[in-house]
């Protein structure tokens, strides 16, 4: 079986050289699918971030704790709202750090094009 593997280029100041890896650095393992991980288990199988619960909860229980759990939120934004809290007030803050985000985005754009357009990293420019 003929695999083709990526070129691997090297760079100095005045020119670059190309090289392929030969079949023996193959025998070797000279190249890996995965990076070196400080992770004991890259190569592990996916784990889904939702976890499945084993406990069989009847419709009349679960109903219930989402009754006691809205019951817990509306005492907590009552408590906000005395504090003086407005949701309109919330609204404007998520608006605007939705812009700050959406400028930052952009000024690092920029920047990341300033830096290759010098040929540095954009930490330097920094």
């Amino acid at each position: 079986m003929n695999i083709e593997q990526p070129a691997e280029t090297h760079c100095s100041a005045n020119s670059c050289s190309v090289s392929t890896p030969e079949a023996n650095d193959l025998k070797k393992g000279a190249l890996k699918r995965t990076p070196f991980s400080k992770f004991k288990k890259v190569h592990s199988n996916f784990k889904s971030p939702i976890q499945a619960t084993s406990a069989k909860v009847s419709p009349a229980e679960e109903v219930a704790e989402l009754e006691r759990r809205r019951e817990q939120l509306d005492t907590e934004i009552a408590q906000l709202e005395a504090e003086g809290y407005r949701v309109e007030e919330l609204e404007h803050h998520i608006d605007m750090l939705h812009e700050y985000n959406d400028i930052k985005d952009i000024g690092q754009s920029l920047l990341g094009r300033i830096a290759a357009v010098r040929g540095t990293t954009t930490r330097d420019l920094y």
